[in-house]
């Protein structure tokens, strides 16, 4: 068998990934957020393993889900605060942005950032090139006069990205339980402590549909306006709060 191909960028990319990090301890006027999705929930009384200091009947089998929810964190790092929401639709770059928009008043009242830093992983909605994502990303920016900076992890190492560590207390939280319906998922994510805190947790309505995409002329005058770090184009992305 062929050796795993080592990426050749990696190493410099998780470096400049620390060096922006320490930048935000450093510096005024910077929010950083760590985002992500975790895998859907199936809700029903299924069997999910693990183990429980109840006693509970649960199906063997995989029967069809009453509903299947899929969490989205948002995690200020610095803070130990979650502002969780749960959707029973696709989480796609409108989904995504449109969360940031409902956290944003609250986020710009405590903190008033000049630059909002977002650490996330160049998956298929969110990843640099994404021209939905980027068209929502560069009118936020401009929209509330914050300069954004996107930050992507390289593979393999999304493990680091401190939402992850969110995602593995919850899924301990609820191991070996019965999410039998949406309240009751809802009511242990309302539960979880992180650090001694409750997260914020939203039930979004409605359904997003996959797929949007901004045709290449479009996408062109939005290039014009972002800054991507030189040699690695794919990975940093700065998006001025006034067009360039």
């Amino acid at each position: 068998s062929q050796p795993l191909k080592k990426i050749p960028e990696t190493d410099a990319i998780f470096a400049q990934v620390h060096q922006f990090h320490r930048v935000v301890k450093e510096q005024a006027g910077v929010l950083r957020v760590s985002w992500d999705a975790k895998a859907p929930v199936k809700i029903g009384l299924f069997s999910r393993g693990g183990r429980s200091r109840v006693e509970t009947a649960a199906w063997d089998h995989d029967f069809a889900p009453q509903t299947i929810l899929t969490p989205f964190n948002l995690f200020l790092p610095e803070y130990d605060e979650n502002f969780m929401y749960f959707t029973e639709s696709k989480v796609t770059s409108d989904f995504m942005v449109d969360v940031l928009e409902r956290t944003w008043p609250l986020l710009h009242e405590r903190f008033h950032p000049e630059w909002l830093m977002i650490d996330g992983d160049n998956g298929p909605e969110n990843h640099s090139h994404r021209t939905q994502f980027i068209k929502r990303m560069v009118d936020f920016a401009e929209a509330h006069h914050v300069n954004v900076r996107l930050i992507y992890y390289p593979p393999y190492h999304s493990k680091y990205n401190p939402v992850e560590r969110i995602w593995a207390a919850l899924e301990h939280h609820w191991n070996g339980a019965l999410l039998d319906s949406v309240e009751t998922v809802l009511r242990f994510a309302q539960s979880l402590s992180w650090k001694g805190k409750q997260p914020v947790v939203t039930l979004v309505s409605g359904i997003y549909r996959k797929g949007i995409k901004l045709a290449k002329k479009a996408m062109t005058v939005y290039e014009q306006r972002i800054k991507r770090l030189p040699g690695l184009e794919r990975w940093f992305v700065d998006i001025p709060a006034c067009p360039v």
